[in-house]
């Protein structure tokens, strides 16, 4: 791997914002499209179960649906795609099976090596009522969103993360009610319009040593 430089970290992260006004007529180029789709799949999650599933909103009237549901917010329909990240309801036993043996057969261990581990994450995702259960799993959607822009950034790419939207009624839309997912967050991704007047807005932020405690 050659890493980048602290200096081009940095400048990518202080060039993003949560863009406000997207140039419709720029779209993503098909490749970096999909590396941003990768980074997704490659997100960390607690014990790496990725509780999740995102969706990209490639139709027009789909989305059209979707930014009715956002507070008719432009960002929706004007930027070159849209993802909607949604949390799994709950971790069942037959999950983490399922990731226990994709653990093994990624890895190359015998799947009775893994059985500790697989006792952890069961008595761990056991002990959890319902509702701590569907908050611990949207927190790991936003580790997915943070990597996702992260990702975008480096990529000269713009994004805009979207809370402001109907939950319950997206999962209507994308047909979720029985799926076992619902909507958390979305994220508009493309290029900024240039008449986005908070682009040239400087990055307001706390110093270092108002957000960070060395011990």
């Amino acid at each position: 791997m050659n890493p980048i430089t602290t200096q081009d970290l940095h400048q990518a992260l202080t060039w993003r914002y949560a863009t406000k006004v997207f140039d419709a007529s720029k779209k993503i180029d098909p490749t970096k499209l999909e590396t941003l789709l990768e980074s997704l799949r490659l997100s960390p999650s607690s014990f790496g179960l990725q509780p999740w599933k995102f969706f990209l909103i490639e139709n027009a009237e789909t989305r059209q649906q979707l930014r009715a549901q956002s507070w008719n917010q432009p960002q929706v329909t004007d930027a070159s795609h849209l993802v909607v990240l949604c949390a799994k309801e709950s971790v069942s036993t037959e999950d983490i099976d399922e990731w226990i043996k994709c653990l093994a057969i990624t890895q190359g261990t015998p799947i009775d090596q893994l059985a500790p581990l697989q006792g952890m994450i069961q008595q761990f995702t056991g002990s959890m009522s319902a509702a701590d259960m569907q908050n611990w799993n949207t927190r790991q959607v936003y580790l997915a969103l943070g990597q996702l822009m992260t990702s975008a950034a480096l990529l000269g790419i713009d994004t805009c993360p979207l809370e402001g939207i109907s939950a319950t009624a997206y999962d209507q839309i994308l047909g979720l009610e029985t799926s076992g997912y619902r909507t958390r967050v979305a994220c508009a991704l493309g290029y900024r319009s240039d008449q986005d007047k908070y682009a040239s807005a400087p990055k307001a932020r706390f110093p270092l040593d108002r957000v960070v405690t060395r011990l």
